[in-house]
């Protein structure tokens, strides 16, 4: 929808530093922009993204507390080892926003319905120019915001527009169905996890009790959603959920393994020495090449471990891909307590299948070999499509350059799109943790607007980002996600570089080889 304007009817109010987005990455952003007094737009009645509204009761943080917290804001009792729910990071949220006064720049119930590029003076899209300053002195975007209450569009101005809107929560991944087989032929319900996450406890206990409940999917959201069910059909009266799964993961109980911390495979400088780095030397290259079969190793240590742990075996859940596969793409997922107890009693099954293609029968789901499941509840734990979300908003002809031809957004120190000017994108690199990733990324761009540094030609920013892309490619199949977790250290070390301050943070040689990087490691 467009939203027509005209400039000498109503006004249109200019700032340096507009913000979409008041999740993790927008509050990040506006609390390191403070200074050119940002505002920021957010389309609900409060701050946290997709942990105030994509997320279960059951949901918990995926990694410690002291790998999920500001440089400048520790957690509280950060040593604590269970894993936060997701009432306490909304909480530990709320208290950074209140401590560094970050609520006074939010609008809330503001929804960007429409972004324009001003033509006014030269902007480039072309790969042999400089990409400029990201504050130019004048306004570049010009962004439609419209009231959730009294559906009014106010139009602002931007010299720089920092887009946090996420990769999740918006539009759902919807399956395609075959003509006449939907959910319209279905007469029990069908919804997505978005539906599902915004239902209160009482309600979602009573959407699952006593049902069968297909659940598709197998990642995070899936596995927290079949434990739930399993829990509301505890007793007399009880019905399996079903799982129905088409791509299998490794999934890992705690972050231990055969007795040793998890970081050590892959979260410290010594362990991501091993793998493959933008920029990296001919030395470095035939290293790296020597190392594949440690990599190889380690990966199997770590498998070893969960088939010995899990029964992934006996319910035909053991992935034919590495472990080090999902880790590389961030879709390593923590099992909830008591998950395989739930499956040992029955209430917990699984429906694996070759295809993508099924659909819909009047009492459950039919796959493409025949076979059927019965349903009372199917929910669809498909994901989302954020680069829709953003490719909505986004006019041309950036709306087309937003990603490159394989599906992915080429962001320059997963922050800047080489070919989008005086725009900067938050929240849409991955790592072991995306909170950390966000911080320092929005301390990187802060200090760009202040023109502390320069950014290198378009042309040295694609190559940098085609780098980063074909590594990605030959370390997972699942490279969309964009995810620098093996190559996240020295993903850091350049930004800090950039930035002026030495990239070793720690206190000793051994530290900085065997311990991990932690947000307190990049408090300047």
């Amino acid at each position: 929808m467009a939203f027509q304007h005209n400039n000498q009817q109503m006004m249109i109010s200019n700032y340096k530093v507009g913000i979409i987005g008041a999740g993790i990455s927008g509050i990040a952003a506006a609390k390191q922009l403070c200074h050119y007094n940002p505002i920021v737009f957010e389309s609900t009645d409060s701050i946290g993204g997709v942990w105030k509204h994509c997320s279960f009761n059951s949901t918990k943080l995926q990694t410690p507390r002291c790998d999920f917290e500001f440089s400048d804001f520790p957690w509280p009792h950060r040593d604590n080892s269970s894993f936060p729910s997701y009432i306490e990071v909304l909480e530990y949220l709320q208290n950074y926003a209140t401590h560094f006064d970050v609520f006074k720049f939010v609008k809330f119930n503001s929804k960007v319905v429409e972004i324009r590029h001003l033509n006014n003076h030269h902007h480039h899209h072309n790969a042999q120019h400089e990409y400029g300053t990201l504050l130019s002195g004048r306004p570049v975007w010009e962004v439609a915001v419209e009231n959730n209450q009294t559906k009014i569009v106010e139009w602002y101005g931007f010299e720089l527009l920092v887009v946090c809107i996420g990769k999740y929560g918006d539009i759902p991944i919807i399956p395609v169905y075959p003509k006449n087989k939907g959910p319209e032929n279905f007469s029990g319900k069908v919804l997505h996890t978005m539906e599902y996450s915004k239902l209160d406890k009482e309600s979602a206990k009573e959407l699952l009790k006593g049902k069968k409940v297909a659940v598709v999917g197998y990642k995070k959201s899936a596995i927290d959603l079949a434990m739930e069910c399993a829990q509301a059909n505890s007793g007399s009266g009880g019905q399996p959920c079903t799982m129905v799964i088409r791509t299998l993961h490794w999934t890992v109980p705690s972050y231990w393994i055969w007795g040793l911390p998890f970081f050590l495979f892959y979260s410290t400088r010594s362990s991501q020495f091993l793998h493959e780095r933008p920029n990296q030397t001919l030395l470095r290259a035939l290293l790296c090449l020597l190392s594949s079969p440690m990599r190889k190793a380690i990966s199997k240590f770590i498998e070893s471990y969960l088939v010995w742990k899990l029964p992934l075996e006996k319910y035909g859940l053991k992935p034919e891909h590495q472990f080090v596969e999902d880790y590389a793409s961030c879709q390593m997922a923590i099992l909830p307590d008591n998950f395989f107890s739930e499956a040992e009693k029955g209430m917990i099954q699984f429906k694996k299948v070759s295809s993508s293609k099924w659909w819909f029968w009047k009492n459950g789901i039919e796959f493409e070999d025949k076979t059927k499941l019965e349903a009372d509840v199917v929910v669809l734990a498909t994901g989302f499509d954020g680069k829709k979300k953003l490719q909505s908003l986004l006019p041309q002809p950036f709306r087309s350059l937003v990603v490159d031809q394989s599906g992915i957004m080429p962001l320059y120190r997963g922050t800047i799109h080489p070919l989008i000017p005086n725009m900067a994108f938050v929240g849409y690199i991955e790592s072991i943790s995306n909170l950390q990733t966000a911080e320092l990324r929005c301390k990187w761009l802060a200090r760009l607007a202040d023109e502390q540094f320069k950014l290198p030609s378009v042309t040295k920013m694609i190559e940098q980002t085609t780098q980063e892309i074909q590594i990605m490619k030959r370390t997972t199949r699942f490279y969309k996600r964009l995810c620098i977790s093996t190559f996240s250290i020295n993903h850091n070390d350049v930004i800090c570089q950039e930035m002026g301050f030495n990239p070793w943070r720690k206190t000793n040689l051994f530290s900085e080889a065997f311990s991990p990087y932690t947000s307190q490691d990049y408090y300047f």
